[in-house]
């Protein structure tokens, strides 16, 4: 499995399935061309951009091309790879006929082929250290209030809100994000402003990854 730093921006749930077996990375889906209007996911898109950068990998037909323009477009150059799949002809397992173009898309790609459009991007695994640090885990939300309790899905809302971060935001996904933006200490110190009716993050400056 590769490790990279950056976000990966797929096409749809399938690709991000597919590309789960390879990468280990936060990876996000445009749910196709939804990413036009979804001002919210553009907006966490630009902050996962601005804080590790962004990979963007694509279906190989024109539609994938119009959903890389978009993003790769509205983001700083310096802040994004792109990572292009090959013409392959042929049909996803699941589905009943080809695409119009008849390409494979990322979810029809196989391991090697995905893994060489990687090297040749130039992007390559993150070393592993021996660091360890202290993540915020499912059970640190509980134990803050804003997963499992009464109460928490206000809470959790305000955080969402306070972080800029989109509010339709599953659990799984807001801890993800939360691994990605800030310290466990930033996190808590940021549930007690809110609880107590401050900014979440006027004191967490100094905690934010």
């Amino acid at each position: 499995m590769i490790k990279v730093q950056q976000a990966v921006i797929v096409e749809g749930k399938y690709d991000k399935i597919r590309l789960e077996n390879i990468i280990d990375a936060p990876i996000i889906t445009t749910n196709g061309f939804s990413i036009f209007k979804d001002k919210q996911k553009m907006a966490y898109i630009r902050k996962l951009a601005e804080k590790r950068g962004i990979i963007i990998l694509t279906d190989s037909d024109s539609a994938g091309f119009l959903i890389r323009s978009h993003i790769g477009g509205s983001l700083p150059k310096d802040r994004v790879k792109h990572v292009y799949i090959p013409d392959i002809f042929g049909k996803e397992k699941r589905k009943a006929h080809a695409s119009a173009e008849g390409k494979l898309g990322v979810e029809g790609i196989s391991d090697a082929v995905l893994i060489k459009a990687f090297e040749k991007a130039g992007v390559t695994g993150v070393q592993q250290t021996d660091e360890k640090t202290h993540g915020i885990s499912k059970a640190d939300l509980f134990e803050a209030g804003v997963y499992g309790r009464e109460g928490s899905a206000a809470l959790r809302a305000r955080l969402l809100k306070d972080l800029d971060l989109p509010e339709n935001l599953s659990v799984n996904g807001m801890l993800k994000a939360l691994n990605i933006f800030m310290t466990y200490d930033a996190f808590i110190d940021c549930v007690q402003n809110l609880k107590s009716g401050r900014d979440g993050v006027g004191r967490t400056t100094a905690n934010l990854k």
